[in-house]
């Protein structure tokens, strides 16, 4: 019997709806595996969009934009968690969409996703979902401090703050315009960490490398990986995140971010597509988690996620291109870093640098998470970012 007489194969055209990095390298890797790629997004200048055969250039709820993705592509997936729940329902009726229209609405409402994880055992932090200012008059004072957040569309930081009383949390929900909002419990962190796993059709899973994540100003700045945590603390992550992937029905590429407080582990959110602290598996991984995507998408089998070298990952954000006028954008001098042997530069090919915007990363990869860390630090250092 042939293992995957059902599958999609090349010369197929595959739909990506969103136009970003992610998508982007999603393009790449099916390129490289003899697939062709359509990609929807409203944006002209879509990084995805420039290396695609094809832009269609519609909002997500362009109902002929749509019809003609139905029409040419062999399979439909998503590179971020905001694609509304309908459209992806509404292109299931015509093609294989995965993953499916259930898991992504999920994991676009932080409601609905800490609802998830309660109703199924997983490890979570206190929180209280808040619909109405009522919601805040009953917060126990112990939940204090804590982090206010949007339930639909935040993400790097955005839509979230720091809240350590009543008052605080009444005024900063006001402030995000009376939205629903979700109310958690500011943990003291251990470190942060994140799984990238990706699942079949059949519910055959694989996992990468558990990486270690560093923030700032709310957006990923250097991800490790390995992760240093004891292997107990990893394999813990991993089972959780096998866990959330098996009971959403998830078919694709997803990650599942956690903090760890006091030694334990508590889900934060997931992301139904690949991730940003997954960026190193193009460099360190037998298969990268573009093209886990792929062969997900297309009910391949999955490949070896296995990593052949330690990772850190750094992002470069539009900042850089200030330093030198804070007016005016400035390429930066990407020589300090091609100069790194084992470092390897990624650059997104969006049309504008603004603070805040990734822009691009980079990898160093060692036999030794110790000495990446260490190349990568002074890397970051040499061109231009800094802590303050």
């Amino acid at each position: 019997m042939n293992p995957i007489a059902d599958s999609i194969l090349p010369p197929a055209t595959l739909g990506m709806l969103g136009g970003g990095q992610l998508g982007r390298f999603f393009v790449h890797a099916a390129h490289e595996m003899g697939y062709k790629v359509w990609v929807l997004d409203p944006d002209p200048n879509s990084p995805a969009g420039q290396v695609a055969e094809r832009h269609l250039l519609a909002d997500y709820e362009d109902f002929a934009a749509l019809d003609q993705m139905a029409e040419v592509c062999a399979a439909v997936t998503t590179e971020f968690e905001n694609v509304p729940a309908a459209t992806l329902e509404y292109l299931a009726k015509f093609v294989p969409v995965r993953p499916g229209a259930s898991a992504v609405a999920v994991c676009q409402n932080r409601i609905a996703e800490k609802s998830f994880l309660a109703d199924n055992g997983l490890p979570h932090g206190p929180f209280i979902a808040v619909k109405t200012a009522d919601d805040l008059k009953v917060v126990p004072a112990d939940m204090f401090p804590a982090i206010l957040k949007v339930a639909r569309f935040g993400y790097d930081g955005k839509g979230q703050a720091t809240v350590y009383d009543e008052h605080e949390a009444v005024q900063a929900w006001q402030g995000f315009g009376a939205e629903p909002c979700m109310l958690e419990k500011r943990l003291p962190l251990d470190c942060e960490v994140s799984v990238v796993l990706s699942r079949e059709v059949n519910g055959a899973v694989k996992v990468f490398p558990v990486a270690e994540n560093q923030h700032r100003k709310g957006i990923l700045d250097v991800s490790i990986t390995p992760a240093r945590v004891s292997d107990a603390l990893a394999e813990k992550a991993r089972q959780v995140a096998d866990t959330v992937a098996t009971r959403l029905g998830y078919v694709g590429t997803l990650a599942v971010e956690f903090f760890v407080s006091g030694g334990q582990l508590y889900v934060n959110e997931m992301a139904p597509r690949p991730h940003n602290s997954g960026h190193a598996t193009i460099d360190a991984s037998i298969a990268d988690q573009y093209m886990q995507q792929v062969r997900a998408l297309c009910a391949l089998p999955l490949a070896d996620p296995s990593a052949h070298s330690a990772a850190v990952m750094v992002n470069l954000l539009g900042d850089l291109w200030y330093l030198q006028d804070s007016e005016r954008s400035h390429e930066p001098d990407w020589s300090v870093l091609y100069a790194i042997p084992n470092l390897r530069l990624h650059l997104y090919g969006k049309h504008h640098a603004r603070p805040g915007r990734k822009m691009g990363h980079f990898t160093v990869i060692d036999s030794s998470v110790e000495n990446a860390l260490k190349v990568a630090m002074a890397a970051r250092q040499a061109i231009g970012i800094t802590d303050d």
